[in-house]
């Protein structure tokens, strides 16, 4: 085409031959700046982008409460650990003592050396039990209110004269003063009052079976029998076998404890034959004056 005659475009304007050799790049237009692909660059090439202001408020924000929830937890946590060693460290009350009951052949073997033979040169038999560390015994008054001459033998085999050092006829029981002791004294251990069905246990010589033991329950309180030597109130009735050679002997609770001294048995055959009746006078009695109702008929041992 001639780019001279009427052949030519209109609106555009002739280039030279320098121009259309130019490369295109070198074509004169608006100027561009290069861009430099990156985050800084990026954002200035594309505008300003507030998204990450955001992550970052939301994460410092994060971190804030984890660190506020890490200072209550170990807060609580110390807290806890003080009241845990206060409870720790807090005394546990102890519960009441309470009695144990001894079995029959630990009790035995533990009061057994307090018992003694009780016998007259008028042919009267019967027991006693140490309870001083001086060797008084305490026994049954009829056992010994026959007069005579008074022997004692110990546990140990320690034979002994005796003297009446007190009596009371009104509860039937008497203290004996030895005049020798055996070489280790060894004293019961006096107890207080029993109640209905309490075990009990006696130790005596009947029929002269020394140191003869028997075990039962308390069958009633207050009771009276009729002796030879008079009437006798205020008694425990317990149902442990006992004959003639237990008077005098003691009545011990199931912790070891003399609680009554022996003195009688019911004997309605007139036989001295144990009928499953024993009476004992309270140790508070025995030493000193005691007081009880129920008439019934007993026989001495």
């Amino acid at each position: 085409m001639d780019r001279s005659g009427a052949g030519r475009p209109r609106g555009f304007r002739e280039q030279s031959e320098a121009e259309l050799a130019r490369p295109a790049t070198d074509v004169q237009g608006p100027a561009t700046t290069p861009v430099r692909v990156g985050s800084a660059g990026l954002g200035s090439a594309l505008g300003p982008r507030p998204a990450w202001r955001w992550v970052l408020a939301a994460a410092a924000l994060l971190g804030a409460l984890v660190l506020v929830i890490a200072v209550l937890a170990f807060r609580l946590g110390a807290t806890s650990g003080a009241a845990t060693d206060a409870a720790s460290t807090a005394p546990t009350p102890t519960p009441a003592a309470t009695a144990t009951p001894l079995p029959v052949p630990d009790l035995y073997r533990q009061v057994v050396p307090s018992v003694v033979l009780v016998t007259t040169s008028k042919g009267s038999l019967g027991s006693g039990t140490v309870v001083t560390d001086t060797g008084t015994v305490l026994t049954a008054n009829h056992v010994v209110s026959g007069g005579g001459g008074i022997s004692i033998v110990f546990a140990d085999g320690t034979r002994s004269a005796a003297t009446i050092s007190t009596r009371n006829q009104k509860t039937d029981t008497a203290t004996l003063t030895p005049a020798r002791l055996p070489e280790v004294v060894v004293a019961a251990t006096v107890g207080g009052g029993v109640a209905v069905g309490d075990d009990v246990v006696a130790i005596g010589n009947p029929l002269g079976l020394r140191d003869s033991t028997s075990a039962g329950v308390v069958s009633g309180l207050g009771r009276t029998t009729k002796t030879e030597a008079g009437s006798v109130s205020g008694l425990i009735q317990f149902d442990a076998a006992v004959n003639p050679g237990s008077s005098g002997g003691p009545l011990f609770d199931a912790q070891g404890l003399v609680v009554g001294v022996v003195v009688s048995i019911a004997d309605p055959g007139k036989d001295d034959a144990f009928a499953g009746i024993g009476f004992a006078v309270p140790i508070g009695s025995a030493l000193g004056a005691g007081t009880g109702a129920g008439p019934g008929e007993g026989g001495q041992l």
